[in-house]
C-alpha cells in the first residue's frame, strides 16, 4: 500500500517550487502555511510530498529507517482541511500542515502503537491519547509514526539508540553512520531529513533533546504536566512528558500552544490550562536584550568541536544584548546521586506504569505484564541480536511504589533536583541557564559502544523543569545544539530566548544525507592525498 501511495504522487518540491518560491523539503510549517493561504499549494498535495519523500530516502536512497508506520487516512484528512479552507475556515497555523508522531503515541487510525517492540505489533488500540486529539483540532495531519529506541531507550543498559525490533536502525541523515540519538530518534531524523516540518517526541530524561540536537532540530521539553501523557507508552508520571521536534523555534511554540492543557485523566496536568498561553504571540527576536542568562561550564573539555561552538553561541547570545553570567555548575558528586538514584526509582516506576498500560491494550496483546515481556523477548531473537534486557529484568524485581524506601528516593530527587536549579538561577539573579545539549553525533559501534559527551538533561527531567534545544553549529557537517532551562511554566520565556539566538545566528543546515565523513571532499582528500 505504501508503495501504490507513493507512486500516486506525481509531484515534488521542485515543481512546487515553481508555483510557491520558496518552497522546498526543508521548509518550515509556517512556510508551508504560508504558501496554502497562497493557494500555491495544498494539504493533500504536502501529504503527497511527503510519502514520495519517505518512499525515496526513508525506505529506499540513504534509508533512513525514520518512519516506521503510515496513517491510512492522511490523504483523506487532508482533504477535509483543503475543503475547510475553501470554505474559509482556517484552524490556525497548524491547518493542514503533516506531522508525525513518535511510535509510542496511541492513535485512533488502525495503525499499532508498537513502541518498537515486536511485542506490541498487534497493539491497534483505536484510541487517540488527548496530544493527538488536540493536533487534529488545530488541523494537524497525522502522516504516520516514527521509529524510536524501542521502549524509549528502557530495555537495557547497552541498548543503540534509535534502535527498535520493529523497523531496525534510525540513521543520522547529516552522516548515515552516525548516532540520530534517541528515544525520539526517528522523529529527529525525519525533521532534519525534511520529511515533514513537525514531530512528537517524547522524553523521560534526554529524549527529545539529544535528538533534536544531534540531528540539528529544534526540540522542547516541557514542564512535566503542561502536556497530558493518557495513551502514551509510559516510563515514569514523575518524568515523562510529549513535545515538539521541529525546523525552527517558530515552530515549537505553534505545536506547544496546540498540545498543551489540562487532561482530566492526567493529574499532573491540573494546572495546564492556567499556566498556558499562545506561545507563538509570545515570541520576541529582541528577547536576549537585557536578558541576564547563566552559562554552565560543567561539559568544557569534552569535545574541542563542541567548546568551540559553545564559544561562538555565548559570543552571539552577547552580541544579541544578552548579559551573561558565568556559573559553576553543581558538585559532581550530587549530579552522580541524582543520576543514579533517578535509575533506581524509575524502574520502580516503569514496572507500576507498564503494566497499568499493557491492561489496557486490546485482547490480541498477548504480553499484559513487564513479566510477560521479558518472557516474550527472551524467546524471540529477533528482540536481542544487539543487547538485552537488563533494565526489565531489573526492574520486575522492583518494589511497589508505596514501598517507604521508593517514596523516600523520588520525594529527595524531586526536591533536591528542584534546589540545585532554583538556587543557581537565584543566586546568580539569572532567568535561564545554557549549556551545550552534548557533543556531535558520534559513530554508532555495536561492538564497543560509542562515545557520550555529556549532556545537560538529568536536572531538568528529575525536576520537572523545560529543556529547549536549538541549533548553534556543527563539527564538519555533524550539528550540535545549544540547551536553555529555566524554571517550571517557564516555556514561554524559554521560547522567546532560544527564538532570539536562532535569528542572530541562522545555526541550522540541512542535512547532507552522506554515507560517513569519509565521503566529504576536504576528508577525502586528506585520506588520500595523492
Amino acid at each position: 500500500m505504501f508503495k501504490s501511495i507513493a507512486a500516486a504522487a506525481a509531484l515534488s518540491f521542485v515543481a512546487i517550487a515553481a508555483q510557491a518560491q520558496p518552497l522546498t523539503p526543508y521548509s518550515s510549517a509556517a512556510e508551508q502555511q504560508a504558501a496554502m493561504s497562497a493557494r500555491a499549494i495544498t494539504s493533500e498535495q504536502l501529504v503527497r510530498l511527503s510519502l514520495e519523500r519517505i518512499e525515496r530516502i526513508d525506505r529506499a536512497g540513504p534509508r533512513l529507517n525514520s518512519v516506521l508506520a503510515l496513517n491510512p487516512r492522511a490523504l483523506a484528512d487532508a482533504r477535509k482541511l483543503d475543503a475547510e479552507r475553501r470554505a474559509g475556515r482556517v484552524r490556525g497555523p497548524l491547518h493542514g500542515v503533516p506531522i508525525l508522531l513518535k511510535d509510542n503515541i496511541d492513535t485512533a487510525d488502525g495503525t499499532a502503537t508498537t513502541a518498537g517492540s515486536l511485542a506490541l505489533k498487534d497493539n491497534v488500540t483505536n484510541r487517540d491519547a488527548p496530544i493527538v486529539r488536540r493536533l487534529t483540532q488545530a488541523g494537524a495531519v497525522i502522516l504516520g509514526k516514527t521509529n524510536l529506541s524501542e521502549w524509549a531507550n528502557f530495555r537495557s543498559t547497552r541498548s543503540i539508540s534509535g534502535w527498535s525490533g520493529v523497523a531496525g536502525l534510525v540513521r543520522n541523515p547529516h552522516s548515515l553512520d552516525r548516532t540520530a540519538c534517541g528515544s525520539s530518534a526517528g522523529s529527529g531524523a525525519a525533521v532534519a531529513a525534511g520529511i515533514t516540518a513537525l514531530a512528537i517526541g517524547t522524553e523521560t530524561n534526554g529524549s527529545i533533546t539529544c535528538p533534536a540536537a544531534m540531528n540539528g532540530v529544534v526540540g522542547l521539553k516541557p514542564t512535566v504536566g503542561l502536556v497530558s501523557r493518557t495513551f502514551i507508552v509510559p516510563i515514569s508520571p514523575e518524568q515523562d512528558t510529549a513535545g515538539p521536534m521541529t525546523r525552527t523555534v517558530a515552530d515549537t511554540a505553534a505545536v506547544l500552544t496546540a498540545i498543551a492543557g489540562t487532561d482530566p485523566a492526567d493529574p499532573a496536568t491540573a494546572e495546564a490550562d492556567r499556566r498556558k498561553t499562545d506561545y507563538l504571540r509570545a515570541l520576541d527576536r529582541n528577547a536576549l536584550k537585557g536578558a541576564r542568562i547563566g552559562v554552565l561550564g560543567w561539559l568544557d573539555g569534552r569535545s574541542p568541536q563542541m567548546d568551540a561552538a559553545y564559544g561562538a553561541a555565548v559570543e552571539a547570545l552577547k552580541a544579541a544584548g544578552a548579559e551573561l553570567v558565568l556559573i559553576k555548575g553543581p558538585p559532581p558528586e550530587d549530579l552522580n546521586k541524582i543520576g543514579a538514584q533517578s535509575g533506581e526509582a524509575l524502574r520502580a516506576e516503569f514496572k507500576a506504569a507498564l503494566n497499568a498500560y499493557l491492561a489496557t491494550t486490546p485482547p490480541a496483546v498477548r504480553t499484559r505484564t513487564l513479566d510477560d515481556l521479558i518472557a516474550f523477548n527472551a524467546a524471540t531473537a529477533a528482540e536481542t541480536p544487539l543487547f538485552g534486557q537488563e533494565i526489565f529484568e531489573q526492574s520486575a524485581r522492583q518494589p511497589a511504589l508505596t514501598d517507604p524506601a521508593y517514596l523516600e528516593k523520588r520525594n529527595w530527587l524531586r526536591t533536591r533536583s528542584r534546589e540545585i536549579l532554583d538556587k543557581l538561577m537565584a543566586d546568580n539573579k539569572v532567568e535561564a541557564l545554557i549549556a551545550p545539549s552534548g557533543g556531535p553525533p558520534s559513530i554508532v559501534d555495536p561492538v564497543n559502544g560509542s562515545p557520550f559527551f555529556g549532556s545537560p538533561s538529568t536536572l531538568p527531567a528529575v525536576s520537572g523543569y523545560p529543556h529547549l534545544t536549538v541549533p548553534m553549529g556543527n563539527a564538519m557537517g555533524l550539528p550540535m545544539g545549544l540547551s536553555f532551562t529555566g524554571p517550571a511554566w517557564s516555556e514561554a520565556r524559554l521560547l522567546s530566548l532560544g527564538y532570539a539566538f536562532e535569528q542572530a545566528t541562522k545555526a541550522r543546515i540541512d542535512p547532507g544525507l552522506v554515507p560517513s565523513l569519509a565521503a566529504r571532499p576536504e576528508v577525502a582528500k586528506a585520506y588520500d592525498p595523492r
